[in-house]
Order: C-alpha cells, then sequence, then structure tokens
C-alpha cells in the first residue's frame, strides 16, 4: 500500500456518512471517564456501559442518515443549555470564565457580559438601553 493510500481509502469511505459530531464526542469521553473510574471499582456493568458508548459513537461517525443524526444532535445541544459551551469547546469556556464576567441588567434581566478586573464599571444593557454600575 503507498503512502497516503489508506487515508485515500478512509476519506472515499467516509463519504457521504456523517462523521464525528457533537454527540459522537460527548459519548466517546464520557465512554473514557467511565472507564477511568471504573478501574477503581471493578464493576463489570460499567465496562459493559463504555462499551455501549463507543458503539453508539461509532454508528452515528458512520450513518449515512444525516438528517436524523442533525436532528438528533441538535436536540443533545438543546438539552444542555447553558453547558452547551463547556461540552463543544472546553479550553475556550474556561478562558471566557477567567476573562469575563456575566452579570443580569437590573431592569430586564438580561445577560450582560463584563471584563474582570476593571473595578467598578457603568454598564449599558444592550437590550434595554438601561444604565446600571456593577463591580468587575
Amino acid at each position: 500500500m503507498a503512502k497516503g493510500d489508506w487515508q485515500r481509502k478512509l476519506a472515499d469511505w467516509l463519504q457521504g456518512r456523517q462523521g464525528p459530531d457533537d454527540l459522537a464526542v460527548f459519548s466517546v469521553n464520557l465512554a473514557i471517564v467511565i472507564v477511568l473510574v471504573n478501574l477503581f471499582l471493578h464493576m463489570s456493568w460499567l465496562g459493559i456501559v463504555a462499551l455501549l458508548l463507543v458503539a453508539y459513537a461509532m454508528f452515528r461517525i458512520q450513518s449515512k442518515n444525516l438528517g436524523a443524526r442533525a436532528r438528533e444532535n441538535e436536540k443533545f445541544l438543546k438539552l444542555l443549555g447553558p453547558a452547551r459551551s463547556w461540552v463543544q469547546n472546553p479550553s475556550a469556556a474556561w478562558s471566557e470564565l477567567r476573562a469575563y464576567k456575566h452579570v443580569r441588567c437590573t431592569s430586564c434581566k438580561q445577560k450582560v457580559r463584563v471584563p474582570r478586573g476593571k473595578g467598578k464599571l457603568r454598564v449599558t444593557c444592550p437590550k434595554c438601553r438601561t444604565k446600571f454600575e456593577v463591580r468587575s
């Protein structure tokens, strides 16, 4: 087999398939956590659960039913709600948390992002244009 030939064959095989999405990646990461926990607890059913999660992720990656997998992934991301950014990009979410503080507007309760460590700031709400002060 020529160098790079297996990559072409893999790309040809994956043509028209789903590929890894957020739900598949989350399933594999959860399986890894379960395996690590199982190293200490020694429960055989945890290993089976981890194996089933990896099998489900492989099913999602190889699926050609793109519409159904996209709908399932969107439901999963909607279910996550505020934790969505932590699942999609944990490093960006962590840097966001360290650099900014999220406060609520005093009148309309809209979330507003302000930089941390700047002392007392006068903030204008982007939704209702109310001005209020906050400590960052």
